[in-house]
Parts: C-alpha cells; sequence; structure tokens
C-alpha cells in the first residue's frame, strides 16, 4: 500500500505503465496534492473548447479550491488518476461517490495534442477497476452532446449503456462489472496496441547506432556494420562523440544532432553512460531502444537497480525497451531488411518467428536455426527481458502476414496468465513452440517485482498443453519442430507410411512411433536406391506418390541411408517434391550423417523461397518425435474447442456480497478459514451443495443430529489425518438407529484414543462411490489453479493430479476430469459401474467460476467427492479466505512493473 501525505492509502498496483493505441507508452498512477502545479500547467495549455466541455463552462486558470479538490483524494470515495509522459501530464480522470454508495460520477480532461491515442479508454479501465475494489457498482456521467468523442469512449467500452438528454445535457450510466464484451474491447485493444509497438521495434523506419565504434569487433562497430550490410531500407545514422566519420558515414556527437527524425535507437555504450543517452533519446522523440549494454541483472542487486531504473526512464519518455543485454532484432522483410543484430548475415527469409531470452542463449538459437537453413520472418533477442516480452511479440506476430510459425525460448515467464491468453489465441491460427529452460519455473524475470508460486509445477506444463503450446525441452527440439510446421502441411491424423531401404531401419523407425502416439499404417522397405541414379530416382518417386495418395497415410517418415547411385540430396529433392504435389508432411531422417542441414543447404529451397522444402534430420529418433508433436498440436487445432458456458445458478454478485461481509468481520488478518457452516453458505451461491454435518459433544447431541440429518448416518472424526482412514477407526460407516449411533461412538472414540482426542461428527450416509478430490488456490501469478484427482493414494502417493488454469471451456473441462491416469476407474473398471462423469464435470465447471471470479477465495478443497452413479456429492469442504492480491491479468491494462 502506499500512503500519500494529505491525502488516503492506495495499493501499488494503482500505479502502472500502459501501452497507448499507437504503441508508445505512458505512466498511470493516482493524483496527489503535489501535482497542482502541473495539473494547473495542464489545465491552461488546453483549448477553451477542450475547458469547455470538461467544466460546461470557460475558465482560463483553476482556483485554488479546485486544485486542492481536484488533487487531494482519499482513494476511495474519490479517486483521481493521470497519465504522463516525460514527467507532464496528458490525461486526468475521476470519480466521486454520490449518495447511493454504489454509484459514482466519473469525469475524463485529456489533452488536446494527445487526443486519439486511446489515453480516455485506459483511464476509464482503471478508474473501474478501483471503483469495483471501493463498493462502487455504476458509473454515471453528465457529457455535452457535441463532445462525441467522450460519449464513444463510453460507448465502445463495452458496457451497456444507459442515456438519457436532459437540459441540454446528455446523462450516461452504466454497470461497471467487467462483461464478455468489455473484457473482448480491453483485450483487443490490447492486442492492437502492443501489435503496434513491436511493429515499431521491428519494422522501423529509421534506426540510430549510440555507441558505433571504428574500432573492430566491438558490439557498437559490429551492429552498425550488419544493419548496413544487411541492406535496412531506412536511414542510418551513427552517434558516437569521438569520431567524424563511422563506417563509411558522418558521425554525430549526440542523437539530437541527428537531422531527420529517429525511430528506433541501438544503444551499445558502457552502463554508467546508458541513462544519458536514454534521456537524449527521449527528448530527440524516438520511439524505441535496443540496448545492447550489459551490466544489468547479471550484476546483482546494484544492476538490478539500474535495469529498473532504465525502465522507469524509458517508459516515462513513452519509449519501449528490447533488453538490456540484447543480441538484437531481425526483420527478413525485404521492404525493411533489417539486420541490427551480432549475427554476421541476415538469414535467409521464411515463415519462422523466433524469441530468445538471454543473450547466450539467443546466439544458440540463432544458430541452431542457421545451421538447419530454417527460414525466418523475424527475431528478437529481449535479454534480460526487462521491457518488451514474448508476450509482446506474440501479440505481433498474430498479425504478421510474414509469419506462418513461431518459437520462443523462455527462462521465466513473468505473465503466465496472459500468456495462456495470448497463446491459446495465437496457436489458432500459427503453431507455437515453446521451449522453458530447467529453471524457468513459475518466476519473474531478473528486475522484476518477485511473487513466490503456490502452484505445483506441473500446473505451468497443463496451462501450456491447454492453451495448444507445442511444449519442448531443448533448442534443438524447437528446432525440430520447426522445420516442420514452418514449411510443411499440417498432418490430418496419427497415420504414417515408414519408408527406408533398410528392413531392419524401417522397424526401428516405426518401434519409435508408436510410444509416441503414432499408428504406422505400412512399412516400405522395397525401396531400391542401386539401380541407377535415374531408375532410383523414379522408382522412389513413383512409390511416393502412390502412398501419398491413399487417404490412410497422413504423413511419411524416410528413413533412408544413401547409395552411391542416389545421393542424400538426390533423395532429399525427391521426397520434397512429393510432400509438396501431396500436400502431405514428409520428414526424412538421413542416419550417420552429422548435419544433413549444412549437406542440404540450399536444396531445402531449391526452385527459391517459393519452392519446397524437406525437413532432415540426423537421427530418426528426432524426426519421429518432431513429427508427433506436430500431430498432437494438429489434433488440438481440429478439436471443437469447446464453450466457455456459466453453469445456471451462480450468484456471481452475492457471492461478492458474502465474502466482503466476512472479510470485514475479520479485518486486518491476512488469512481465514471458514467454518462448516459458512463454508456451506458460500459454495450454495454457486450451486454447490456440501452434505451436511453435525459435531458433537455428547451422545445425546449426536442422537438429535442425527434425528435432524436423516439416518442412516455416518461417524467422522475431525482429525485431517484420521477423517478419511476407515482402517485407522477414523470412520464408521451405515449407522442406522440411536443405539447403534451410541455404541459406535463409544467404540470410535476408544479406537481414536492412541491418536490423542479430536472431536467427532455425524454426516447423512449417501451411497457408495468413487472417493475423488478437488482443490482451487490462488497464485500470485497463474492467479486461479484447479486442480483434481482420485482421492486416497492416487493423489497422496502418486502425486496424480490434473490441473488447469481458467477460464475452462467445456472442452476443456471434459479433459480435467480425464487426465489424472487413475481417471480409468470412473468409467466402469474391473467390472464396476461407471459414475456420473457429468456431475462431475459440472461440479468442476462451478469451482471453476467461483474461483476464476472471486480471488478473495484463497482455497477450497473437496474432499472427498463421492462419485455416484448418480450424482456426486461432497462430503467435506474446505474454505480459506483472504485479501486478494492484484491477478497479473486483470480487467485493466497494465505492463508488468
Amino acid at each position: 500500500m502506499v500512503d500519500q501525505p494529505g491525502a488516503g492509502v492506495y495499493p501499488e498496483y494503482w500505479e502502472a505503465d500502459v501501452v497507448l493505441r499507437d504503441g508508445g507508452t505512458a505512466h498511470l498512477r493516482p493524483i496527489s496534492p503535489e501535482d497542482a502545479g502541473a495539473l494547473q500547467a495542464f489545465h491552461t495549455a488546453q483549448s477553451e473548447t477542450s475547458i469547455y466541455m470538461r467544466f460546461f463552462s470557460f475558465k482560463p486558470r483553476l482556483s485554488s479550491k479546485e486544485l486542492h479538490r481536484f488533487t487531494e483524494v482519499d482513494h476511495k470515495d474519490r479517486v483521481a488518476f493521470v497519465i504522463t509522459i516525460g514527467g507532464e501530464i496528458v490525461g486526468v480522470g475521476r470519480y466521486d461517490r454520490l449518495d447511493d454508495p454504489t454509484e459514482a460520477e466519473v469525469a475524463f480532461n485529456i489533452s488536446d495534442v494527445q487526443q486519439g491515442r486511446g489515453i480516455g479508454s485506459i483511464l476509464l479501465e482503471h478508474l473501474a477497476a478501483a471503483a469495483r475494489e471501493n463498493g462502487i457498482r455504476r458509473f454515471t456521467a453528465e457529457v455535452l452532446p457535441e463532445n462525441r468523442k467522450m460519449l464513444r469512449v463510453f460507448a465502445d467500452a463495452g458496457y451497456e449503456l444507459a442515456r438519457k438528454f436532459d437540459d441540454g445535457v446528455v446523462s450516461v450510466e452504466f454497470n461497471i462489472d467487467p462483461t464478455a464484451k468489455s473484457l473482448a474491447v480491453m483485450e483487443s485493444r490490447e492486442h492492437r496496441a502492443e501489435a503496434r509497438s513491436v511493429r515499431d521495434l521491428l519494422a522501423p523506419s529509421s534506426i540510430a547506432v549510440v555507441g558505433a565504434s571504428r574500432r573492430w569487433g566491438t558490439v557498437g562497430h559490429q551492429l552498425l556494420e550488419h544493419i548496413l550490410d544487411g541492406g535496412f531500407t531506412g536511414a542510418v545514422y551513427a552517434v558516437n562523440p569521438e569520431a567524424f566519420e563511422v563506417g563509411g558515414m558522418k558521425s554525430f556527437a549526440r542523437i539530437g544532432e541527428v537531422p531527420g527524425p529517429v525511430q528506433l535507437a541501438i544503444v551499445a555504450v558502457p552502463n554508467e553512460e546508458v541513462p544519458k543517452v536514454v534521456d537524449e533519446c527521449g527528448a530527440a522523440g524516438v520511439k524505441g531502444l535496443v540496448v545492447a549494454t550489459a551490466g544489468y541483472a547479471d550484476d546483482g542487486e546494484r544492476g538490478l537497480r539500474r535495469q529498473r531504473e532504465l525502465v522507469r526512464q524509458a517508459r516515462s519518455y513513452g519509449m519501449r525497451v528490447i533488453g538490456p543485454e540484447s543480441l538484437g532484432i531481425v526483420n527478413t522483410n525485404p521492404e525493411v531488411s533489417l539486420n541490427a543484430s551480432m549475427a554476421p548475415h541476415l538469414p535467409r527469409r521464411g515463415g519462422l518467428g523466433l524469441f530468445s531470452q538471454s543473450a547466450a542463449i539467443g546466439v544458440s538459437v540463432y544458430a541452431a536455426a542457421s545451421r538447419r537453413g530454417l527460414g525466418l520472418s523475424s527475431f528478437l533477442s529481449a535479454g534480460n527481458r526487462a521491457d518488451v516480452s514474448g508476450n509482446d511479440v506474440m501479440q505481433f506476430w498474430e498479425d504478421d502476414p510474414d509469419t506462418v510459425a513461431v518459437g520462443l525460448y523462455l527462462e521465466s515467464i513473468g505473465n503466465p496468465r496472459k500468456f495462456s491468453r495470448l497463446a491459446r489465441r495465437l496457436s489458432r491460427s500459427k503453431p507455437v513452440i515453446v521451449a522453458k529452460s530447467d529453471v524457468t519455473g513459475l518466476r519473474l524475470p531478473p528486475g522484476h517485482v518477485v511473487r513466490t508460486t503456490l502452484a505445483p509445477a506441473a500446473a505451468l506444463d497443463a496451462m501450456m498443453r491447454q492453451a495448444g503450446v507445442i511444449a519442448v525441452e531443448t533448442i534443438e527440439q524447437l528446432m525440430d519442430v520447426a522445420q516442420i510446421v514452418s514449411s510443411q502441411p499440417l498432418p490430418k491424423g496419427p497415420a504414417l507410411a515408414v519408408y527406408s531401404n533398410s528392413a531392419a531401419f524401417g522397424k526401428v523407425v516405426a518401434d519409435n512411433a508408436a510410444p509416441q502416439g503414432l499408428v504406422v499404417d505400412r512399412i516400405v522397405t522395397d525401396v531400391d536406391l542401386d539401380a541407377g541414379m535415374s531408375a532410383s530416382r523414379d522408382g522412389l518417386r513413383r512409390s511416393l506418390r502412390k502412398n501419398l495418395a491413399d487417404d490412410s497415410v497422413h504423413a511419411v517418415v524416410a528413413a533412408m541411408v544413401p547409395s552411391r547411385s542416389l545421393t542424400m540430396e538426390a533423395i532429399a529433392g525427391v521426397l520434397a517434391e512429393c510432400a509438396a504435389e501431396a500436400g502431405k508432411p514428409v520428414v526424412a531422417a538421413f542416419t550417420g550423417i552429422l548435419d544433413t542441414s549444412v549437406q542440404l543447404d540450399g536444396l531445402l529451397a531449391p526452385n527459391g523461397e517459393s519452392g519446397p522444402s524437406l525437413p532432415c534430420y540426423s537421427s530418426a529418433g528426432s524426426a519421429v518425435a518432431a513429427l508427433a508433436a506436430v500431430v498432437r498440436y494438429a489434433k488440438w487445432l481440429d478439436r471443437d474447442q469447446g464453450m466457455f458456458i456459466e453453469p445456471p445458478g451462480c450468484d456471481r454478485e452475492g457471492t461478492r456480497e458474502h465474502i466482503e461481509r466476512l472479510l470485514s468481520a475479520v479485518a486486518g488478518e491476512q488469512l481465514v478459514r471458514l467454518d462448516g457452516g459458512e463454508s456451506a453458505a458460500l459454495l450454495s451461491r454457486y450451486g454447490i451443495p456440501v452434505v451436511p454435518s453435525a459435531v458433537f459433544e455428547s451422545d445425546d447431541e449426536a442422537v438429535d443430529a442425527a434425528e435432524r440429518l436423516g439416518w442412516p448416518v455416518v461417524l467422522k472424526t475431525t482429525d485431517p489425518a484420521l477423517r478419511h482412514r476407515l482402517d485407522l477407526g477414523g470412520v464408521r460407516l451405515d449407522i442406522e438407529d440411536a443405539d447403534s449411533l451410541r455404541r459406535n461412538i463409544a467404540q470410535m472414540r476408544r479406537a481414536l484414543e492412541p491418536y490423542g482426542s479430536s472431536a467427532i461428527e455425524v454426516q447423512t450416509m449417501v451411497p457408495v462411490g468413487q472417493a475423488c478430490t478437488f482443490r482451487a488456490i490462488e497464485d500470485p501469478l497463474l492467479g486461479p489453479v484447479v486442480s483434481f484427482g482420485l482421492a486416497g493414494d492416487a493423489v497422496n502417493l502418486l502425486d496424480d493430479w490434473a490441473h488447469r488454469v481458467p477460464p475452462l471451456s467445456t472442452t476443456d473441462l471434459h479433459d480435467f476430469i480425464r487426465a489424472p491416469r487413475a481417471s480409468l476407474k470412473l468409467f466402469g473398471y474391473q467390472g464396476l459401474p461407471a459414475v456420473d462423469v457429468a456431475a462431475l464435470e459440472d461440479l468442476g465447471a462451478r469451482l471453476v467460476r467461483l474461483k476464476d471470479e472471486h480471488p478473495e477465495i484463497a482455497l477450497v478443497e473437496f474432499n472427498p467427492v463421492l462419485a455416484g452413479t448418480r450424482g456426486a456429492k461432497i462430503l467435506a469442504a474446505e474454505v480459506w479466505i483472504g485479501n486478494a492480491a492484484q491477478r497479473t491479468d486483470s480487467a485493466r491494462r497494465a505492463m508488468l512493473s
């Protein structure tokens, strides 16, 4: 929390850097009393028309009383945000609570020169989010009819508006709870802004290399040389205060002396000089920076402080930052032809977009692509990833017509919830391959605010599968898959034809394919490669055409041992030709040849960029594994993705008010466990019933409870370690009358005596079934995480959980319940009747919706859930609530800090 002198207290996350509609950045924060002078300057710079639109009259200056009122707010009943660029206020948005405490009046004022950049929309999003936190549910506004821009801000936000015209003023009212439409509008605006931001970095109209050097081998010398040699189509400037000429061109002492506008600055100066360079770039109107300089996150806490300050400084001028410690950027589009990287040559043009964290890994990623002759559309090395991230680049790639597949090497995922949303959307149109390092885990990159995770490690992998991501372990595996998806059509199924001129080798390939989920339809070994060049080639071509024309064959793996008659190059040429004709994927493995890509360089596109290409591997195992990963992706893509449906009977507003009442009663406590009655009451608001139970002290109380609940009943200890252990005396079943109940209570107390005293409860007996368990937590990074498994040894000993990150579609829920290995027991295992899986899916849907919509619910656990042939009954529910931390992907746009 931030305590503002002279005002109130507000959460730290109310301050945020934001991306504007045109890709620039700005800073949003609550107003403060110290802003009085800046607010006056903002007001006096406005046109008479803008002042009239805001105040319904013209006032050249704000009075002292008005400045006091506008800048001193309590951040609860009165909230005001300012957006600043370069320290100057460019927009103000505020709300004031009305007599009805659930309503507030909202007003905006946007700088004349900054209008059209989406500032009003961003202010509205953040004001609405802050208002909801303060218990406000509706906004009202009074707008002059001629103020069409402000009316459009409200109309385009996705809320349901009610308008009325009275006394020359348009009154607007709307509920500010997020709706599917308002969230879609926000995501669309976010997408356009972030995609534009990256596009301006990768396709700048002009570049300045700050730190360009005449000394061969230095970073500044190489970057300038590579930009010039790559044929960049825009203007290039060298900036070096100690040289009059660099690289055959005039050098400028500082970027402010460059005669033309500079859109992108490549910074290659010592880190102690970077702050001065950033200030100069900001003053010169530069839009983005690529910082190659080292000495940041790799320099301990001192370096982290420098890195945070670099980002803060750049964003204050509206600039994005790639790096620091970036290897650079590449764009092979001939209209750009940009090689602002440490790679000596512009790569082949192709359809693969690459992103990498870490300069060292970036070199490996780039080298692996070059080694295989893979054509790239673009490449971005984020270095320490202080600002521009993989999420940003995915936004750009989604719209980029040059990119057909993307590959990302990630050492951290700063906003996994947003990553899941973006990857799922991008994967619907372009394959997304992600290699994550062993230390990726669920953490933020160096230099960002650290938040530990509570979610199991498997939750991240589950999130990626759920989003359709092709997850791999190494850079080489990433390139193995990229070879296929960037050059071949997707397979329509798992059936393979295996080609080989060695029967033994063909059998090995087939045996390797089955565990990967591929189906070997046929093994073709009657391929004569010793019949002479022409005959061997013709025979191979005829056989391939015949088998590829068969609908029961979806792909071909050719594992060949080249002969004297037919070389590897000749075989590859026939394979590529036949694959292109058939429109089916063909991959080749040439065993015993260490580096097929080097020898096939130039053959991968024998007829130029539009010619056929062929993924080649030196290992049949690598070829099969890569193809299997692509088959799984194609299956995910081909599936009905389901619908996001809200189960009937979910009372979102009532639950929110219920939680607020509970939290107000325990103010100051971080985490509170609800008792059984409160848990059941809260869950019932989402149509989640818990089988009632009652804790008792005396036998008479137990009998009274059993009469009230209904016979037969069950006895259970409340000890968490024993309450499910029938074998240890913690549970007694099917008690039908009062006498039997009294006897069982006495026996149970004797059986539990060695374990210490604990309370006993009585509960209605429910029909037998399979014991399952659900769990949902609020993770600081992933947000809500839900888990499902079969209760007992499956989850306790074998960790056989399924994990998912909401929201979940109907298809996701179907997969969720069937994901644990032990889930076979739900479907008539060993002659037992199948359980009501639809009831488990409905329960899962309600829990997912509850947890996604209410981050204040820190933990929910249903254990056990007894799934029978009709219905699923929750026998015990545990619920914890607390003051929710801000989710990393919420109903307000903000850059990671």
